[in-house]
């Protein structure tokens, strides 16, 4: 039986599947600096032709394991340098597989065409040229379909059930492609080295057409149920500030009240006590008022409310609030920063013993050119980390689907604005520390 790696030239293979793992690296966040990104890159380049040029005269059993061995260097190659979980970098390992598949065999398929009508071999550089070109092209075309995919958001979700969809899709394609080069006598190979070629070509674009319409539609699927919950939560959040407002009103006339009731009061008998119950009375007013007066009428009314529950749960609140620098951002933008932000802090601190733990630090202040935007409370669990980095305690709720999606709208909202969120614990605090740039005033 003739070798199968007489077929395509394995420089040819390695340097399609180096070509192939690049268009990922450069379309997903990498773990290092450029100059570290290129070196790293040429590195894998010599190792890939260092595993795949030596086997070219190797007999067919031996071509599945290189073929796993080259696959894995790409894995590797994904993962160094992108900066992605490993079922991430396997995902997309998978797809530049297929597509290094591809592009050699198309390239190569052209050689030979050429070849057989018009004798090239003296010209090795049209040769140089032809394969830079194709590969070039091809490179740069799935990189221009595969951008509008490589959302962070969908690559962080990726979940095994998809990887192995995929893996399928890729195991198939390449089976059907080289069947011909192994057995011949199947209904789906050939004896004539054209029609190898053609098979071999049309199933790995088959299989590259699937691959990008099941992600595009994964995705548009993503998208639809995001802009449903987000726009459901959002409503929600509009919906709390109207009920705060209406609240507050109401809290304001019977503070208001209260104190015309105090200075009545003190006329009354038992005057150290009375005097001493009064003061208190007049401390928590000012308290209330120094909190609810942020300078931002939305955000007064959120604090307001989250502080009228947390009394239930003898929840000690402490804010210092520059409520003005908020005055850029949209109603519902903010009901869903502070809103999420304050009911994790909440859920959290509930759950803690000691009645002096359970407090709450709310901040907004100036910061060079970004307005600063922290949560802090005091936690004695320790958070997990889900894929996106983002911290989450156990849900007390007992709808537990939805949990941790209030962090995700946090950051869907930072996002819009182009700033940045860090969620994490320092000593045994809590912080959720959000940074907007001042641009957006």
């Amino acid at each position: 039986m003739e070798t199968i790696y007489q077929d395509i030239p394995r420089f040819y293979t390695a340097l399609a599947e180096w070509g192939a793992c690049v268009i990922y690296i450069c379309l997903i966040k990498k773990r290092f600096n450029n100059k570290i990104t290129v070196a790293l890159s040429t590195l894998f380049l010599v190792a890939q032709i260092a595993l795949l040029v030596p086997t070219g005269d190797l007999p067919t059993v031996w071509w599945i394991p290189c073929m796993v061995s080259a696959a894995f260097l790409m894995y590797l190659f994904i993962y160094t340098v992108g900066n992605v979980h490993s079922i991430t970098a396997a995902y997309l390992c998978a797809r530049a597989f297929l597509i290094a598949e591809f592009t050699a065999s198309f390239q190569w398929q052209l050689d030979c065409y050429l070849n057989a009508r018009v004798d090239v071999e003296h010209f090795v550089f049209a040769k140089i040229v032809m394969l830079v070109v194709i590969y070039t092209a091809i490179f740069v075309l799935v990189a221009f379909m595969e951008k509008p995919l490589m959302n962070p958001e969908y690559l962080n979700k990726i979940t095994y059930k998809e990887f192995i969809a995929v893996i399928a899709i890729v195991a198939v394609a390449f089976t059907f492609s080289n069947l011909s080069f192994i057995w011949k006598n199947t209904p789906f190979s050939s004896g004539f080295r054209s029609d190898i070629f053609n098979i071999r070509t049309l199933f790995d674009l088959a299989g590259m057409t699937i691959l990008y319409a099941y992600q595009s539609r994964v995705c548009e699927l993503m998208a639809e149920s995001e802009i449903v919950t987000m726009d459901s939560m959002l409503k929600s959040q509009y919906n709390q500030y109207r009920n705060y407002q209406e609240s507050i009103d109401l809290i304001n006339m019977k503070y208001h009240d209260l104190k015309h009731q105090i200075a009545g009061l003190r006329a009354e008998t038992d005057i150290d006590k009375r005097t001493e119950w009064l003061d208190a009375m007049e401390d928590d007013i000012r308290g209330f008022e120094s909190v609810t007066n942020t300078g931002n009428k939305v955000l007064d009314t959120i604090i307001a409310g989250k502080i009228m529950h947390g009394q239930k749960y003898d929840i000690k609140f402490t804010c210092v609030i520059d409520g003005k620098l908020l005055e850029f951002m949209h109603v519902t933008d903010i009901c869903t920063i502070f809103g999420n932000a304050i009911d994790n802090a909440i859920e959290n601190v509930v759950m803690i013993k000691d009645i002096e733990k359970r407090i709450i630090h709310v901040t907004v202040s100036a910061k060079n050119k970004f307005v600063l935007i922290q949560f802090q409370n005091y936690c004695e669990v320790k958070p997990n980390e889900d894929k996106r980095g983002i911290r989450l305690f156990e849900s007390s709720k007992a709808d537990k689907r939805n949990h941790g999606f209030g962090l995700k709208s946090i950051q869907y909202t930072v996002d819009k604005y182009d700033g940045t969120m860090k969620a994490g614990m320092n000593k045994d605090w809590f912080e959720l520390t959000i940074l907007i740039p001042w641009s957006n005033k």
